[in-house]
This record gives structure tokens, sequence and C-alpha cells, in this order.
């Protein structure tokens, strides 16, 4: 009996599996002739995908998890959108970066990422247009913000997309037969070593820390010198044939990062939205209040307020602001005429859809 019923699953299974291909193929062909339409505009549209990746959410009934869902129609929505034109996705490499691990999970893997060798030169590549866009950090839940990636955002045309919130999840790599010996060294990003502070502190006190670009250059350093570690997650131990001798050591539990989408295009509406901005005040008693009084007044809230040095002269700041709500919401617009109108400085990154996977 139990042989016939595990039958009547499979023949179910593979009838179904028959059904999602060909409607599968009817949602290409329909993205291709999308595409056509279009004429060879701007292929990849954030908004839209915001909206299609809720809806799929919303609409969810299970076994599947609505976060599964999502992952399994953001692959979809992937090669459909690649049936057009392969986008080209500049980041932090080399390969195996939780930055390479961002770019995929916001784009597909049919996006085609390409590795560089630093966040400047992603940016570059960007604005000279020779990629579609960049993925780059811009803060940690424990090491707070990326300054670099606030930089050059001050001085760059590009404008922000997207955002990826990502968790992270830091493992001691080791080649094979290394595994027993006592580590020398240890490599990693300068973040990931803030981040295993105190695990490094209190199982390999007495080793030499040493920074390096990337994570993935620590994993790739650990695969060829004899006697040393690598911080890396868990695609930089695949890439370079790593085992793992120590798993998640961050010291926060909740250790996440959030990265930026940043290309040349204005991203549409899209009802639960973002708008990020850097504002600079005259330098003079209550200058901050006088950048925030107008957010507030116009009952728009604040997400995020960090100062970096302007680099215009000794000790004036420029404010990196994160705001509920699209640059087109007319208490968004309202704020944002209300803050030109007291700043010394408003550049608006971009307007964005909040997070869905």
């Amino acid at each position: 009996m139990s042989d016939h019923l595990l039958k009547q699953h499979r023949d179910a299974i593979d009838g179904i599996d028959v059904q999602v291909l060909d409607l599968l193929n009817q949602r290409a062909s329909h993205a291709r002739a999308i595409g056509e339409i279009k004429g060879g505009g701007v292929v990849y549209r954030p908004e839209r995908e915001a909206q299609v990746l809720r809806r799929i959410r919303s609409l969810n009934q299970g076994p599947l998890s609505s976060e599964s869902v999502a992952r399994l129609f953001r692959e979809v929505m992937s090669e459909c959108l690649a049936l057009e034109r392969p986008l080209s996705i500049a980041y932090l490499g080399p390969e195996g970066t939780f930055t390479q691990l961002a770019a995929i999970k916001h784009f597909g893997h049919a996006a085609r990422t390409v590795a560089c060798a630093s966040v400047d030169e992603a940016f570059r590549l960007v604005e000279a247009r020779t990629l579609d866009y960049v993925v780059a950090p811009v803060e940690n839940s424990t090491e707070g913000a990326v300054g670099r990636t606030l930089d050059l955002m001050l001085a760059s045309s590009l404008k922000i997309c997207g955002e990826v919130v990502l968790r992270i999840h830091h493992h001691l790599l080791r080649r094979a037969e290394d595994a027993e010996a006592p580590v020398r060294r240890v490599y990693a990003h300068a973040q990931a070593l803030a981040q295993c502070h105190e695990w490094l502190n209190k199982n390999l006190p007495d080793v030499e820390r040493v920074s390096v670009a990337s994570n993935a250059e620590a994993a790739r350093l650990a695969g060829v010198e004899p006697g040393v570690a690598a911080i890396a997650g868990q695609a930089a131990a695949e890439r370079y044939q790593l085992i793992k001798v120590a798993e998640r050591i961050e010291d926060e539990p909740n250790n996440t990062t959030r990265f930026l989408v940043l290309g040349h295009q204005d991203v549409g509406p899209t009802g639960e939205d973002k708008t990020s901005l850097i504002v600079a005040a005259p330098n003079r008693a209550g200058a901050l209040y006088t950048l925030l009084a107008p957010i507030a007044a116009n009952g728009v809230s604040m997400t995020k307020l960090e100062s970096r040095p302007a680099r215009a002269g000794l000790w004036e700041y420029v404010y990196f602001i994160d705001i509920e709500g699209h640059q087109s919401d007319v208490n968004v617009v309202a704020a944002l005429e209300a803050l030109k109108a007291s700043a010394a400085f408003v550049k608006i990154l971009g307007s964005y859809p909040l997070a869905v996977i």
C-alpha cells in the first residue's frame, strides 16, 4: 500500500512539474515581449520587482515559507530579465565575499557579478557605464557605518536603486591538511576582525591578526599559506576549498550587514520606500536641529543619521540621513523643500524600495 501511495505522489509531482515548466516559459515569453516593446531601454525596474515579490509573499499560503517563495521568484525574474540582457554587477572581490552574496541575493544568479579590487573601482566602472550596477556595504549592525562607501556616495553621480540586508556568519577556515596544526596568523577584513574580536581574544589570544582587503582574499591566502587561518563565510570556504575548524564565531549573534545597490536610474514609488540624502549645515549653534526639524515637522520618520568629515575644512561635517517614504510622497516633498531652504547643502542619493528578501 505504501509503494502505491508513493507512486501516486510522485506521478502527481511529475505532472505538476510539466505544468510549472510550461508556465515558466509562458512567463519568460511575456518578459521577452516586454523587452521588445521597451526597445532596448532600461531592463531592470527595482520598483516593479519589489511589487511582484511583495505580492507573491502576500498570496503565499504555504507550506513553503514566504521567504522561500520570494527567493524562488527572485530567481525566476532573474532568468527572465536575462532574456533581454544579463545585468552586470560590480562588487568588492575576489569571488566569495559577502558583497557578492548580497549581489546574488538581490539580482539572482542570472546576473553577471564582476569582482573588483576595491569599492572605488566598482563605483568607477559603473559611473563609466562599463557595468550596470554596484553593490557596496554601507553599515553593519555590530561595527556601524562603512566609511569608504559613504565617502564615495558624497562625490559620485550614482543613485541608490535598492538595498540588501544580509545575515553575516563568520567561520574560521583552514586547509584540511593544517586542521590540527597550531594557527600562527589569522587573515580577515578589518570589519570581520572587529566582529570576531572577543572570540579571537578567548580562543586565539596570542595569534597575529592581519587585515586584508576582503574576507574572500583572506580565504585565498589561507588556501596557499601553511599554518594560517582565515575568517570568512561559507561561500569563500567552498570557493577556496577550505574546511571550517570553528563555525559562527561572530561575537554578535544577530550580526547583519546592509548593502546598497547603485546605478544611474531614478526609481518609482512602491508604497514601502526609503529615501537617502546627504546634508550639511552652517557651522553654528543649533545647526543639527535646523536639519532635523523639517523632517519631524512634516511627519517623516528618520531611520538613520550618520556624520562624516566633510573634507572641506577642519571640524566640518556632513550628515547621511535615511528617511521613510519616497521623494515624490507629499510629506517627503514638503520636508525636503524645507530642508533645502535651511541647509547649506542637500544631495538626494535616491529613493528605493525597502528590502523584500
